[in-house]
């Protein structure tokens, strides 16, 4: 039986298809203000150097981490039809301590 071995994609995503957008949350706005750390959501098939990549070019920042995570989606219901919302990637973006991305 042979192993299943990961395939990579040969798509090349632009920074602006990479980050879909900020996560503003309670917690994501104490992240940022006490670790310097930002959430969005991100294209699934972006990788971590990728979100490095796009939140550099476009925020004009420093990363010096990324964290991801992916979601799976919550069931919901509308009368009598069951169904899910979408699977999700989010990523986690630590910066240098001297840069800061202002949301709003």
């Amino acid at each position: 039986m042979p192993r299943h071995i990961p395939q990579t994609t040969s798509i090349k995503l632009e920074p602006h298809q990479v980050i879909l957008k900020p996560l503003v949350t309670e917690k994501g706005m104490h992240r940022s203000t006490r670790c310097n750390a930002y959430a969005f959501e991100v294209n699934r098939l972006a990788t971590k150097q990728d979100v490095k990549h796009a939140v550099e070019e476009l925020f004009e920042v420093k990363v010096l981490k990324v964290h991801t995570q992916n979601r799976k989606g919550k069931p919901r219901r509308t009368r009598m039809r069951f169904g899910y919302t979408k699977d999700w990637k989010k990523a986690i973006v630590t910066l240098d301590a001297e840069h800061r991305i202002e949301l709003f």
